[in-house]
């Protein structure tokens, strides 16, 4: 096992803080490239919605790529998002009455605006595809939550343990190898290719203005990525490997420098700069 990658925060020159960062790329089964610990267990969080979408894929091939975008996005509130996220209960048959997602600390009090509404609208709709109930849809002993739970065991070629996302629904916990192996082999999966179509075609609702995810699919093509929750970052590189990195302690701003040291091609991420209350530039986040 190699090192992490070390981040460093600089503040005037001196090192503040100190960031590992673990990383793993898979192909066709194999790990072709790594750093820290594969193995590392921790909960896919957001980073699992492009496969949680896969129930909603399949159930209304009717959508337009806006509204499947929608439903792997964590969104940042912002106009054009939370139009998709309308439009996507709408298609449901449901109201943002139904979204039994809660309300997120420093955003509008109505669930509407939490950053996963459009993974939960489409949970919704999905349960109105099949006839379930869509009360109680974000509950384990529901039939969307028992499918999905299905599918990620069958994606991973493992049992995920589970827990409870910040959003009420059911989150998977897996090695940082089984993340990056799940994705290399996700178009495989039925419905998979309309989600990286529409991630591809939309990244700018998948995260929003800033967002590592969006801004790497964004300025470079053919990639696909969705973060998650506590530093964590999955997706596939144009040559169709698999990808996580997670940072140990839990911090995004590690990320980016992260992910330009693993994958040198993408050098405009390897600096995060460091500002104070009034936008002057004293720092930076950078690989060490």
């Amino acid at each position: 096992m190699t090192e992490p990658l070390r981040v460093e925060a600089r503040r005037g020159g001196t090192v503040e803080s100190v960031h590992r960062v673990h990383a793993v790329a898979v192909r066709g089964g194999e790990v072709v490239a790594s750093a820290g610990d594969p193995g590392l267990v921790t909960f896919l969080r957001s980073a699992a919605k492009p496969i949680q979408a896969l129930q909603l894929a399949r159930a209304r091939p009717d959508l337009d790529d806006r509204l499947v975008a929608i439903a792997c996005a964590s969104h940042r509130a912002e106009p054009a998002q939370i139009e998709a996220v309308r439009a996507l209960l709408a298609a449901g048959g449901v109201t943002a009455d139904d979204l039994e997602v809660g309300l997120q600390e420093g955003r509008p009090p109505e669930p509407i605006f939490h950053n996963c509404s459009g993974k939960h609208a489409g949970m919704l709709a999905v349960c109105s595809a099949r006839g379930w109930p869509t009360a109680g849809y974000r509950l384990p002993e529901h039939p969307l939550q028992q499918a999905i739970l299905t599918e990620v065991t069958d994606a991973a070629r493992r049992a995920p343990a589970t827990g409870t996302d910040h959003c009420s629904v059911v989150t998977f916990a897996l090695t940082l190898e089984a993340m990056a192996d799940v994705f290399s082999r996700l178009g495989e999966r039925e419905g998979a290719q309309r989600i990286l179509a529409a991630m591809r075609a939309h990244p700018e609702l998948i995260g929003g203005e800033g967002s590592l995810d969006t801004e790497l699919m964004r300025s470079h093509p053919g990639w696909l990525a969705k973060g998650g929750a506590e530093g964590l970052l999955c997706g596939i590189t144009p040559d169709g490997a698999g990808f996580a990195l997670k940072t140990e302690d839990g911090a995004f701003r590690s990320l980016e420098p992260g992910l330009a040291a693993f994958f040198p091609g993408l050098a405009e991420f390897a600096r995060v700069p460091v500002e104070n209350s009034r936008g002057e530039e004293v720092g930076e986040v950078v690989a060490a």
